[in-house]
């Protein structure tokens, strides 16, 4: 009897073997089908994980405004509080985009317009300026001048042309979203912005049921503590973005700086990304003013917004952001570095709040096998 069932057993080890292979050959054969397959699901459902985005983004407002609603004398607005703090929200969301898109996009597009309308004529003048300079200079070397050689018959406008550059960007607009997608994911976001209690709620006990007590309670812990440090974040460096943006604009136009709102606009804008971003958007500022002001302006332009820099480092940043994301800014230009390497633009932007939670988990992981080790030693182990 025993034999027989040891027979058994050996067969159907080699015929789960044998089918295992099949199906890993059959995988590998058609590994571009699957991956095309899945990549078409995840586009499918692309809209889904945006909503999730735009509710995750308009969390905080949503909550803040419903707590003042809530608050109210009057039983009619303050049983309906959520739903009119998002319908509020989205009120503030549609106005703003208004206004970026009749007052600062049409300033901003004229700028872009200008410059690379005029951006062969400020190339050939800073080619003549530099053949100007004497062959005594620290700037006349062989390096550059093979660089200057190359480039010296470039056309400019074939490159920079406004209507190519806006077809670029329709085309890769129409890539990745369109009318019906845009109107599910702000669909879904409203419906998770109205359900969020409830959906939270049935992770929490979908959690509990599927983890052990004390690791539930650590991911919770853990999920309460990166969502803090991902809201403030995003909403922190959101605003200094825009309070940059105005400050560089308002003192590049006092100086009489050319482009003045589009620098500003792009100072604003690379400023979300820590240091590299500041130091990317200065450096190119600064190349566009002494092209089109010259060396004098360029100069000053360039002290001048380090001093706003400084100023927004240690006076406006810190109490935008506070205490809560302060780690080593050798861990800050490494994580940008890794996350721009592998993510690009995005990566470098959600580089810093990722380490910040990877840095609280390395932690306290240290902490816990130091006290372990304690605890060891206490007992007289060794």
């Amino acid at each position: 009897m025993n034999e027989i069932k040891n027979h058994w057993k050996k067969w159907l080890y080699w015929f789960l073997l044998g089918t295992a292979i099949i199906i890993v050959y059959k995988t590998l054969d058609n590994f571009s089908d699957i991956i095309g397959a899945i990549g078409k699901f995840f586009s499918i459902i692309s809209p889904l994980f945006i909503g999730v985005f735009i509710a995750y983004i308009l969390y905080i407002p949503c909550a803040n405004i419903e707590k003042c609603y809530k608050g109210n004398k009057f039983k009619f607005i303050s049983k309906r509080a959520r739903g009119l703090s998002i319908l509020t929200v989205y009120i503030i969301v549609i106005i703003l985009i208004m206004i970026l898109f009749n007052f600062i996009l049409p300033v901003v597009l004229e700028s872009i317009s200008d410059l690379l309308g005029n951006a062969q004529q400020y190339y050939e003048s800073a080619i003549q300026k530099y053949s100007e300079i004497s062959e005594q200079s620290l700037f006349k070397n062989e390096i550059i001048n093979d660089a200057i050689k190359n480039i010296q018959d470039l056309d400019i406008k074939q490159y920079f042309r406004l209507d190519k550059i806006i077809d670029y960007l329709i085309s890769a607009l129409n890539a990745v979203t369109s009318v019906f997608e845009i109107f599910v994911a702000i669909i879904v976001s409203i419906y998770f912005l109205l359900e969020r209690n409830q959906i939270v709620n049935f992770l929490r006990r979908f959690a509990n049921a599927l983890l052990k007590e004390n690791v539930y309670k650590n991911v919770n812990r853990y999920f309460n503590n990166s969502n803090q440090i991902f809201f403030k974040f995003l909403a922190s460096q959101f605003l200094d973005a825009i309070i940059v943006g105005i400050l560089v604009t308002i003192a590049l136009s006092i100086m009489g700086v050319k482009y003045a709102p589009l620098l500003g606009f792009f100072i604003g804008i690379f400023n979300m990304i820590p240091y590299f971003g500041a130091i990317i958007a200065v450096g190119i500022s600064t190349i566009i003013t002494l092209i089109t002001g010259g060396l004098s302006q360029a100069i000053w332009m360039l002290v001048v917004v380090i001093i706003l820099q400084q100023i927004d480092a240690n006076i406006i940043n810190p109490k935008i952001v506070g205490k809560s994301l302060k780690i080593s800014p050798l861990l800050v230009i490494f994580a940008v570095t890794i996350g721009g390497a592998y993510f690009g633009i995005l990566g470098m932007f959600l580089a810093v709040p990722v380490a910040a939670v990877l840095k609280i988990l390395v932690e306290e992981y240290i902490d816990y096998k130091l006290e372990m080790k304690n605890n060891v030693k206490k007992d007289g182990s060794f």
